[in-house]
């Protein structure tokens, strides 16, 4: 019976499907995460300002995107926003947009901390030597906190890409989704075939996911050393 089950795999196209299901995964997840990483590295530097009212503005951003749970913010942005703003977006760049939002408030607290670590002497130093703050910036604490932020970023990476598993929630045709109008296909058939669709989705997560993971702990050793 499981011999048979693996069948499934190779009945019509449903390998490539899941394949395809996979892509889009990846895909949201990776735009998410360059427009995320890109806004949020322009909040992260502006929370290191002193202006209370920027720094409190920022805060509250930060703390909605970390309150509010993921799955509702993919309603929000999918049913709600588009009928209020009358935004005809297609579901995936919904789903973009609210997870490139997402990875921002992270990310910015991620720069910030990374921003403030460095030594107070180098930025004395800099500013001894001369730089304005923005020369500052760019050639002394940028660089330094690129490295110091590295581990959280790829961990926030992983986050983002197992949060993905969520997008079948708003009719986005993913992985999961996929697997599950396979599944629901062939149940009669193939009775147990759901555990090697999900044992495979999970073997795919994890190839992407474990290296990932590998990577950012091989990092923060070395900087703790």
């Amino acid at each position: 019976m499981a011999h048979s089950a693996i069948n499934v795999f190779f009945a019509g196209n449903n390998f490539s499907r899941i394949l395809q299901g996979l892509w889009t995964s990846v895909w949201i997840a990776g735009a998410s995460l360059i427009i995320g990483l890109i806004l949020g590295t322009l909040l992260g530097i502006l929370r290191t300002l002193p202006n209370k009212i920027i720094r409190f503005i920022l805060r509250l951003y930060l703390e909605f995107f970390r309150i509010v749970p993921t799955i509702v913010l993919l309603f929000l942005f999918y049913y709600i926003l588009p009928r209020t703003f009358h935004i005809n977006w297609p579901a995936s760049w919904m789903a973009v947009l609210a997870f490139s939002l997402w990875v921002a408030a992270e990310f910015s607290d991620i720069v910030r901390g990374a921003l403030e670590s460095v030594p107070l002497v180098q930025k004395e130093s800099g500013l001894a030597l001369g730089l304005s703050r923005v020369q500052l910036l760019r050639y002394v604490l940028l660089p330094q906190a690129v490295q110091l932020e590295l581990p959280a970023t790829i961990n926030l990476a992983t986050r983002v890409i197992k949060t993905t598993s969520l997008l079948m929630m708003i009719s986005i045709m993913d992985v999961i989704a996929i697997g599950q109008q396979i599944i629901e296909a062939n149940n009669q058939k193939y009775p147990t075939a759901v555990f090697w669709i999900y044992g495979l989705i999970f073997f795919l997560y994890f190839i992407i996911d474990y290296p990932l993971s590998k990577w950012s702990k091989q990092l923060a050793a070395k900087q703790n050393r």
